[in-house]
């Protein structure tokens, strides 16, 4: 695990000199890229969503884009479209943002539902359809969105279909009394943003990604836990309070999710405790409640908890 073991902790020394604390949100994002697989992070303005996925594209030295959504983004203003060359005559492919490494979508349910739509067959394909031709992405193509949970007007909600596709769900919360004091002290004295070029940030080969990937893919998961993971989905889907539970690809995220962070540990095995760790961000956003349930101020956090101690937990 040479490769994971150099990547995450090149990944977390360099984020630190930027971001203070957010530990879950800097081993979320690490964690989405280990695995492949994209991230819905949400989160209140202000918490260094943004500026952590900028980050994280330069000391991986991918290819990086940002889309701010707004109720007016057509589907073309993503992918691209075919421009007429009047000298010659002939189409020459204009490529959106999406021709990218690494996509930060930005307040993404703020994005008209036809053009969320067009996010889909690039999430799962990794390709895209322009005028009938298919348009292959990079192999490192990942999707991190960015949304609001508390302001609402003029807003999409994001369909069951698209939220599926993402891999996790990472909740960002207010930094500690300690950690936003760090925060103040290092803004006194200036009134600009964060000028990523005068912190001297390092970058790794981006190969070394490529590499973590494939020691992710050798570790092995006991047919115990992967009887475990299968129950959790299952058992979601006919939970009282649940209308609708995990698909089998959301099984399969939290087995990814699972030897991901057996990796962050320093592990080449998965125990029972990082299952119960990737359920939460695997699920919370594929688990639909009942709407009596969401009356009595259930949410989906709390439900896969009480899930996870409903399923019995191997030996």
């Amino acid at each position: 695990m040479q490769a994971i073991t150099r990547l995450l902790s090149h990944g977390r020394n360099e984020l630190a000199k930027v971001i203070v604390g957010q530990t879950e949100l800097v081993d979320g994002v690490m964690v989405a890229l280990l695995c492949g697989g994209h991230a819905l992070i949400e989160g209140v303005p202000g918490l260094a969503k943004t500026l952590c996925v900028k980050v994280l594209a330069r000391i991986l030295s991918v290819g990086f884009q940002r889309v701010q959504c707004t109720s007016d983004l057509m589907p073309a203003d993503l992918l691209g479209t075919n421009v007429l060359n009047l000298s010659s005559g002939t189409f020459s492919l204009h490529r959106g943002p999406l021709f990218t490494d690494l996509l930060l979508v930005d307040e993404i349910n703020r994005m008209p539902p036809r053009t969320q739509a067009s996010l889909l067959e690039s999430m799962e394909e990794r390709q895209i359809t322009i005028d009938g031709t298919r348009h292959p992405l990079s192999d490192f193509f990942t999707v991190l969105a960015t949304q609001n949970p508390i302001e609402f007007e003029g807003t999409y909600p994001l369909p069951e279909a698209q939220l599926d596709r993402f891999l996790l769900k990472l909740k960002v919360g207010y930094p500690s009394m300690e950690e936003e004091i760090r925060i103040v002290e290092m803004h006194e004295g200036t009134t600009e943003a964060v000028d990523l070029n005068s912190l001297a940030l390092q970058a790794i080969d981006s190969e070394i990604l490529r590499q973590a990937r494939q020691e992710l893919r050798s570790l092995r998961v006991e047919p115990s836990l992967l009887r475990y993971i299968t129950e959790i989905a299952r058992r979601t889907r006919n939970w009282p309070a649940v209308s609708l539970g995990a698909s089998p690809r959301a099984a399969v995220s939290l087995m990814l999710v699972s030897k991901a962070l057996a990796a962050t540990s320093g592990r080449d095995y998965v125990i029972p405790d990082d299952v119960k760790a990737a359920t939460l961000p695997s699920l919370r956003h594929r688990v639909v409640l009942r709407p009596e349930a969401e009356l009595e101020g259930l949410d989906t956090d709390r439900v896969l908890t009480e899930v996870l101690a409903a399923v019995e937990v191997p030996k």
